[in-house]
């Protein structure tokens, strides 16, 4: 195994870990994620836990996605998600510095994006 499927393997494990980690306690209603999608996107509690079940199976699906085959489009997804996650943070009041802490959510699948366009890079 070459440095780059090296890169790559530990990038995509850490991306579908996030992913995983993030979506199994979306999926168990982490209580603090209902009310900041409930004051967001001015829901009822109830409907919020739904959408965050449901953003919890997408999750795992990216998990699933990343760790078998990590195509293009669902890694800038992955990375798009993980940067406004990590922005929803400041948003609902918990501060920068949480945002700052979860550069990775969004960095690591733009690398292992980019890891996939290197000369060499193998499926």
């Amino acid at each position: 195994m070459d440095t780059t499927q090296k890169i790559n393997w530990i990038l995509r494990l850490g991306v579908a870990g996030e992913f995983l980690g993030h979506g199994l306690l979306a999926i168990n209603g982490k209580k603090d994620w209902i009310g900041w999608i409930s004051s967001l996107a001015h829901v009822s509690p109830e409907n919020a836990a739904t959408l965050l079940l449901l953003i919890g199976v997408s999750d795992v699906i990216v998990a699933g996605i990343i760790l078998v085959r990590p195509v293009r489009p669902v890694l800038l997804w992955a990375a798009f998600w993980g940067f406004w996650t990590a922005l929803v943070r400041p948003i609902v009041g918990v501060g920068w510095l949480d945002f700052i802490e979860r550069f990775t959510n969004f960095a690591a699948p733009l690398a292992l994006f980019y890891v996939t366009k290197l000369p060499g890079y193998r499926r």
